[in-house]
């Protein structure tokens, strides 16, 4: 039978990719791997909300803190940026996820969290801006 997949999700992974190479598709746990399959497009959605939580929330310390901009914010804004884009063009249909009211609402929340926790200060509960200017190289809010 294998490794079970409550043992070692590895060694699993690994002997279900060789029975499927193999064509021994009889013995494959068929239902775990489609399970499986669509937590990699859960995953890729964590990373896209992860990165646009941490760009949203130096976006927010730079509109609500002018006084303390630093280059170090500028470096974060735009690298999380370019690995939204990559991301995005690795995986184009990631794009509707953008189309996701309770996706959005909820990666603002995050962002707002963030940006509250290190500055001790209060922001907006919703979207301020489009999010074609958050993903704009050249937005930096006034």
């Amino acid at each position: 039978m294998g490794t079970p997949y409550e043992n070692d999700v590895v060694a699993w992974a690994n002997e279900q990719a060789a029975l499927l190479r193999s064509g021994n598709l009889s013995a494959i746990d068929a239902l775990r791997i489609a399970e499986e399959i669509e937590d990699v497009g859960k995953s890729e959605q964590r990373e896209l909300a992860s990165r646009l939580a941490v760009l949203l929330a130096h976006l927010l310390k730079w509109k609500f803190q002018q006084a303390r901009r630093c280059n170090s914010w500028r470096l974060t804004i735009q690298a999380q940026r370019k690995a939204i884009a990559r991301r995005l063009r690795k995986s184009p249909s990631l794009k509707h996820t953008f189309d996701d009211e309770e996706w959005l609402d909820e990666t603002w929340t995050d962002a707002v969290a963030a940006a509250s926790s290190e500055t001790g200060m209060s922001f907006p509960d919703t979207w301020i801006w489009p999010i074609a200017d958050v993903l704009d190289q050249e937005f930096f809010p006034d």
